[in-house]
Protein backbone atom coordinates (compact mmCIF):
# COMPACT_ATOMS: atom_id res chain seq x y z
CA UNK A 1 0.00 0.00 0.00
CA UNK A 2 2.62 2.32 0.91
CA UNK A 3 4.52 1.98 -2.66
CA UNK A 4 1.52 3.27 -3.98
CA UNK A 5 1.59 6.35 -2.17
CA UNK A 6 4.69 6.93 -3.44
CA UNK A 7 3.90 6.51 -6.83
CA UNK A 8 0.91 9.01 -7.08
CA UNK A 9 3.08 11.07 -5.44
CA UNK A 10 5.60 10.98 -7.97
CA UNK A 11 3.03 10.81 -10.98
CA UNK A 12 1.23 13.78 -9.89
CA UNK A 13 4.72 16.07 -9.38
CA UNK A 14 5.65 14.97 -12.75
CA UNK A 15 2.20 16.10 -13.92
CA UNK A 16 2.88 19.50 -12.18
CA UNK A 17 5.82 20.09 -13.67
CA UNK A 18 4.33 19.04 -17.35
CA UNK A 19 2.03 21.72 -16.88
CA UNK A 20 4.45 24.17 -16.20
CA UNK A 21 7.33 23.49 -18.36
CA UNK A 22 5.33 23.73 -21.55
CA UNK A 23 7.12 25.09 -24.81
CA UNK A 24 6.50 24.44 -28.31
CA UNK A 25 8.66 24.34 -31.17
CA UNK A 26 7.05 25.40 -34.18
CA UNK A 27 8.05 24.63 -37.96
CA UNK A 28 8.96 27.67 -40.03
CA UNK A 29 6.64 27.46 -42.84
CA UNK A 30 5.19 24.33 -42.09
CA UNK A 31 5.60 21.22 -43.25
CA UNK A 32 5.25 22.21 -46.92
CA UNK A 33 8.04 25.01 -47.31
CA UNK A 34 10.58 25.04 -44.80
CA UNK A 35 12.80 28.52 -44.92
CA UNK A 36 13.25 28.83 -48.70
CA UNK A 37 12.67 31.68 -51.01
CA UNK A 38 8.97 32.08 -52.01
CA UNK A 39 8.13 30.51 -55.03
CA UNK A 40 5.90 33.75 -56.10
CA UNK A 41 5.31 37.37 -55.95
CA UNK A 42 2.53 35.99 -54.35
CA UNK A 43 3.83 34.55 -51.31
CA UNK A 44 6.49 37.09 -50.67
CA UNK A 45 4.69 38.01 -47.29
CA UNK A 46 4.26 33.82 -46.56
CA UNK A 47 6.56 33.84 -43.25
CA UNK A 48 5.08 36.68 -41.80
CA UNK A 49 1.44 35.21 -42.42
CA UNK A 50 2.58 32.11 -41.06
CA UNK A 51 3.61 34.10 -37.69
CA UNK A 52 1.23 36.10 -37.50
CA UNK A 53 -0.94 32.89 -36.92
CA UNK A 54 0.83 31.40 -34.37
CA UNK A 55 1.35 32.46 -30.45
CA UNK A 56 4.96 32.71 -29.45
CA UNK A 57 5.93 32.21 -25.65
CA UNK A 58 9.05 32.58 -24.21
CA UNK A 59 10.79 29.07 -24.41
CA UNK A 60 9.29 28.39 -27.83
CA UNK A 61 11.79 27.04 -30.47
CA UNK A 62 11.84 27.78 -33.99
CA UNK A 63 12.54 24.85 -36.48
CA UNK A 64 14.21 26.24 -39.45
CA UNK A 65 14.35 23.33 -42.24
CA UNK A 66 16.54 24.43 -44.90
CA UNK A 67 20.05 23.01 -47.26
CA UNK A 68 23.17 23.35 -44.92
CA UNK A 69 25.63 25.92 -46.54
CA UNK A 70 23.24 26.66 -49.35
CA UNK A 71 21.41 29.29 -47.12
CA UNK A 72 21.69 31.20 -43.63
CA UNK A 73 19.27 32.65 -40.93
CA UNK A 74 20.15 35.84 -39.63
CA UNK A 75 18.31 37.18 -36.37
CA UNK A 76 18.72 40.83 -37.24
CA UNK A 77 17.70 44.80 -35.71
CA UNK A 78 14.49 46.58 -37.15
CA UNK A 79 16.38 48.44 -39.53
CA UNK A 80 18.33 45.94 -40.73
CA UNK A 81 15.15 44.00 -41.72
CA UNK A 82 13.83 46.50 -43.58
CA UNK A 83 17.02 46.76 -45.41
CA UNK A 84 16.91 43.34 -45.93
CA UNK A 85 20.39 43.56 -45.32
CA UNK A 86 23.26 42.92 -42.13
CA UNK A 87 26.95 43.32 -42.02
CA UNK A 88 26.71 42.40 -37.95
CA UNK A 89 23.94 39.55 -37.16
CA UNK A 90 22.41 39.55 -33.82
CA UNK A 91 22.88 35.60 -34.43
CA UNK A 92 23.79 33.89 -37.56
CA UNK A 93 23.68 29.99 -38.66
CA UNK A 94 24.37 28.34 -41.76
CA UNK A 95 23.95 24.36 -40.92
CA UNK A 96 20.67 23.39 -41.88
CA UNK A 97 17.70 22.62 -39.76
CA UNK A 98 18.65 24.84 -36.61
CA UNK A 99 16.45 25.02 -33.74
CA UNK A 100 16.14 28.69 -32.34
CA UNK A 101 15.17 29.01 -28.82
CA UNK A 102 12.90 32.30 -28.64
CA UNK A 103 14.90 33.60 -25.66
CA UNK A 104 12.55 36.62 -24.30
CA UNK A 105 8.99 38.32 -24.93
CA UNK A 106 9.29 41.22 -27.85
CA UNK A 107 9.95 40.89 -31.72
CA UNK A 108 12.41 38.79 -33.59
CA UNK A 109 13.55 39.88 -36.84
CA UNK A 110 14.77 37.00 -39.41
CA UNK A 111 15.88 37.39 -42.76
CA UNK A 112 18.14 35.04 -44.81
CA UNK A 113 22.05 35.88 -45.52
CA UNK A 114 21.96 34.56 -48.87
CA UNK A 115 22.34 37.36 -51.35
CA UNK A 116 18.60 38.56 -52.89
CA UNK A 117 16.57 35.74 -51.15
CA UNK A 118 15.61 38.72 -48.13
CA UNK A 119 14.71 40.74 -50.96
CA UNK A 120 12.20 37.76 -52.41
CA UNK A 121 10.22 37.75 -49.43
CA UNK A 122 12.65 34.86 -47.43
CA UNK A 123 12.22 36.64 -44.32
CA UNK A 124 9.80 36.82 -41.00
CA UNK A 125 9.03 38.58 -37.56
CA UNK A 126 8.15 37.20 -34.77
CA UNK A 127 6.29 38.59 -31.71
CA UNK A 128 7.39 36.35 -28.42
CA UNK A 129 4.19 36.79 -25.67
CA UNK A 130 5.63 38.52 -22.41
CA UNK A 131 6.13 36.50 -19.17
CA UNK A 132 3.48 36.87 -16.51
CA UNK A 133 6.14 36.19 -13.99
CA UNK A 134 8.98 38.42 -14.79
CA UNK A 135 6.61 41.08 -15.20
CA UNK A 136 8.24 43.06 -17.96
CA UNK A 137 6.40 43.58 -21.39
CA UNK A 138 9.55 44.34 -23.94
CA UNK A 139 13.19 44.19 -22.85
CA UNK A 140 15.57 45.36 -24.92
CA UNK A 141 17.13 42.68 -27.69
CA UNK A 142 19.42 39.97 -26.66
CA UNK A 143 20.98 37.20 -28.11
CA UNK A 144 20.10 33.68 -28.36
CA UNK A 145 22.24 31.25 -26.99
CA UNK A 146 22.60 28.45 -29.79
CA UNK A 147 24.96 25.79 -30.41
CA UNK A 148 25.34 26.25 -34.00
CA UNK A 149 25.51 30.54 -33.67
CA UNK A 150 28.17 32.80 -34.59
CA UNK A 151 27.47 35.27 -32.10
CA UNK A 152 28.83 39.34 -32.01
CA UNK A 153 29.44 40.44 -28.53
CA UNK A 154 28.93 44.00 -30.05
CA UNK A 155 25.18 43.12 -29.33
CA UNK A 156 25.52 42.44 -25.54
CA UNK A 157 23.46 44.14 -23.32
CA UNK A 158 24.29 43.44 -19.25
CA UNK A 159 20.99 45.03 -18.18
CA UNK A 160 19.16 42.29 -20.16
CA UNK A 161 20.96 39.88 -19.00
CA UNK A 162 20.60 40.25 -15.20
CA UNK A 163 16.65 40.87 -15.48
CA UNK A 164 16.72 37.43 -17.49
CA UNK A 165 18.54 36.12 -14.82
CA UNK A 166 16.41 37.43 -12.31
CA UNK A 167 13.12 36.23 -14.33
CA UNK A 168 14.64 33.00 -14.38
CA UNK A 169 15.50 32.70 -10.75
CA UNK A 170 11.93 34.57 -10.31
CA UNK A 171 10.68 31.10 -12.23
CA UNK A 172 12.67 28.90 -10.40
CA UNK A 173 11.24 30.02 -6.80
CA UNK A 174 7.74 30.36 -8.03
CA UNK A 175 8.22 26.45 -8.75
CA UNK A 176 9.90 25.32 -5.99
CA UNK A 177 7.15 27.12 -3.62
CA UNK A 178 4.29 25.56 -5.82
CA UNK A 179 5.72 22.22 -5.92
CA UNK A 180 6.80 22.07 -2.57
CA UNK A 181 2.95 23.43 -1.11
CA UNK A 182 1.55 20.93 -3.22
CA UNK A 183 4.06 17.88 -1.65
CA UNK A 184 3.20 19.66 1.90
CA UNK A 185 -0.68 18.97 0.91
CA UNK A 186 -0.48 15.46 -0.59
CA UNK A 187 1.67 14.73 2.51
CA UNK A 188 -1.59 15.57 4.70
CA UNK A 189 -3.84 12.96 3.06
CA UNK A 190 -1.28 9.99 1.93
CA UNK A 191 1.36 10.19 5.33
Amino acid sequence: MESSKVFLLFFLLFAIQVVFVTCTQFQVGDKSNGWEVPKSKSDQDMYNQWASKNRFKVDDTLNFNYKKNSDSVMVVTEAEYEKCHSDNPIFSSNDGDLVFKLDRPGSFYFISGTAGHCEKGQKMIVKVLGSPAAGTESPPPAQSANQNATESPDHHDHDHHDMKNNAVAMHAVTAISFTTSVMSFLGVFFF
